[in-house]
């Protein structure tokens, strides 16, 4: 085999030997655990085949942990994905203040999850709280089983809505001025515009920050250890939380295993879904 065609395998070998030991081996790992029982250290006594994944779809938790992933997923990236376009939107133009609002506007890309949590553990705070002052209400944001989710979702968009904002303003001033001019010309407003230019231009940047949205929402792990510990009940344990719960305080590897192929197949299945729609949605223009 000549240099030329051995070369990029070179160059290649570093990122797969990381990939390797740290992602692929892992993941078959995680599967051939999914398929035993082990002790308290992890170590597998047993293969015992289908059983765990028969065990928690058999459990009435585990259905209504995936159910409440499921409702988590759009209370994160229908708020996220509006929020981070209206900002985008009204910071697009560069202007005098543009700068100091967009610092604002991508400031929570900085905070980490355990950071933003103790800070939100003061507004959700039910006696002093200033959310509760704003709205004039009494509630118990983080112990009431109607709003613990709530309390969950808002921190997360707000987490996630810097990123956005990054991304789809990237993308609006990326659009060529000239077609704005022949949009006026021709005699359309703002929201033709809006529609018929920016949207379909920068449809591979909302496809992109669409499919991180809701990636990110089936991860979600620290706001929940911090703000709720899955309570009250089980009200806010999703899938990942109820992971860690199984593995890390019940020792249970092997029906912690058989979840996270639950979570990884169902984050691939709405992956291809996805990717099913950018063919017919996304314009690369």
């Amino acid at each position: 085999m000549s240099r030329r065609k051995i070369a990029p395998y070179i160059f290649l070998a570093p990122s797969l030997l990381v990939f390797a030991l740290f992602s692929y081996f892992p993941f078959l790992k995680t599967i051939f655990m999914s398929l035993t029982i082990t002790n308290n250290r992890g170590q597998i006594k047993k293969f015992i085949g289908i059983e765990n994944y028969i065990s928690i779809f058999s459990s009435k938790d585990f259905i209504s942990t995936l159910l409440t992933t499921l409702k988590f997923i759009p209370m994160i990236f229908f708020p996220t994905l509006l929020i981070g376009l209206a900002l985008a939107l009204l910071a697009e133009k560069k202007q005098n203040l543009i700068p100091a609002a967009e610092v604002m506007f991508s400031l929570p890309v900085a905070v980490a999850s355990a950071s933003a949590a103790i800070i939100w553990l003061m507004v959700f705070n039910s006696a002093s709280g200033a959310l509760n002052y704003i709205l004039g209400t009494h509630i118990n944001w983080l112990t009431d089983t109607k709003w613990a989710l709530t309390a969950v979702a808002i921190v997360t968009v707000w987490l996630q809505c810097g990123f956005t904002f990054i991304f789809i303003v990237t993308g609006l001033r990326g659009v060529s001025p000239e077609l704005y001019e022949s949009v006026k010309i021709d005699g359309g407003g703002w929201f033709t515009t809006f529609w018929n230019i920016k949207l379909p231009l920068i449809s591979p940047t909302l496809f992109f920050v669409i499919f991180f949205n809701i990636s990110a929402s089936f991860q979600t792990f620290g706001q929940i250890r911090l703000l709720t510990l899955g309570g009250p009940g089980i009200s806010t344990t999703v899938l990942v939380y109820r992971i860690y719960n199984e593995a890390f305080m019940n020792k249970r590897y092997g029906s912690a295993g058989a979840m996270s192929v639950v979570l990884f197949a169902a984050m691939l299945i709405i992956t291809l879904i996805q990717f099913r729609f950018e063919k017919k949605g996304v314009f690369y223009g």
